[in-house]
């Protein structure tokens, strides 16, 4: 009785581990976009439409400008507090929803994923490793936000690094200020993972009854594209939010100066930039997204996989 109740902890942190590592190989392909996400987010904040200075057209362009004006290194601006915001979101986020799917928890009874309980699963999973990387996503805006005057967008902190940020971030803020704008980060979280990891699993189990694929590695990259297509959707308002939150500068009693919160943000920017500000950097959100979630899940799947072989 021993012996299985400690395989099952092993387990659990097996599982959990290898949700972050996933995460982070993801995310050394992907973070050049996430910076330009970042920037296309902030452009033109409390802005109306039609009085916005267009610094960033686009994703190619983005890209383009960040590198013409900076430096190609600049595209990957905030890597590393990128990297411990995804070690810690995927290790919670897919780490709890892969606990639950090996007990049974997240299927019906007749053996399918239930949509219902396989939302819940990844919903917990998704707010809980939200709440955790609070600080490094806080972070990694704030370097991502900072460039060159000439195509500067949102606030300027002026950080040198990631320890530096949260070093300074702490002195001056304490532990409250490190989790700057995680109202934003709970629904982000669990609205996004339940999304996503519901879709995926409905997609493999569709293209498996339909016979289209027969490779575990083509049926985890179609099942991934249709995740990062739903959750796009699905996140894109929250995570403008948790962007502007994050990067906002702060007055003399270390409170945002342009929002008090989750929900004063969501009205002035509808009532500033209108609707469409929710959908700001959508693109660039899929683009990271899509490449994201197939990276991702794909190799959580060979992960699962290599670990099932080394246990038999």
């Amino acid at each position: 009785m021993t012996s299985h109740a400690k395989d099952g902890v092993l387990r659990d942190v097996t599982d959990m581990a290898m949700g972050g590592t996933s995460a982070m190989f993801a995310t050394l392909f992907t973070n050049p976009i996430e910076v330009v996400k970042t920037r296309l987010q902030l452009q033109g904040e409390l802005v109306s439409r039609g009085r916005q200075a267009v610094v960033y057209k686009n994703v190619p362009h983005g890209l383009f400008t960040i590198a013409k004006n900076e430096g190609i290194i600049a595209l990957q601006n905030g890597l590393p507090a990128m990297l411990g915001f995804q070690f810690f979101l995927n290790t919670f986020r897919l780490g709890v929803y892969r606990i639950c799917e090996r007990r049974g928890l997240t299927g019906s009874r007749d053996g399918r994923t239930s949509v219902v309980r396989g939302a819940c699963a990844a919903g917990v999973g998704g707010a809980l490793g939200s709440i955790a990387g609070t600080p490094f996503f806080l972070v990694k805006t704030r370097l991502q936000a900072q460039a060159s005057r000439a195509i500067a967008v949102g606030h300027q902190h002026r950080h040198t690094g990631t320890f530096d940020a949260l070093a300074h971030i702490y002195k001056r803020e304490g532990l409250k200020g490190l989790f700057r704008g995680v109202g934003p980060q709970i629904p982000r979280g669990a609205v996004g993972s339940g999304s996503q990891m519901v879709s995926f699993a409905f997609a493999k189990e569709w293209l498996r009854k339909k016979g289209f694929f027969e490779s575990p590695l083509a049926l985890s990259f179609m099942g991934a594209n249709l995740g990062g297509v739903v959750m796009t959707i699905c996140l894109n308002p929250f995570d403008v939010v948790a962007t502007r939150l994050s990067n906002q500068p702060l007055d003399a009693n270390n409170r945002g100066a342009l929002y008090r919160g989750m929900s004063d943000c969501f009205v002035k920017m509808f009532r500033a930039e209108g609707v469409t500000s929710f959908y700001k950097g959508v693109g660039a959100n899929y683009l990271r997204l899509g490449p994201h979630t197939v990276l991702l899940l794909v190799c959580w799947d060979q992960l699962k996989m290599f670990e099932a072989y080394l246990r038999k």
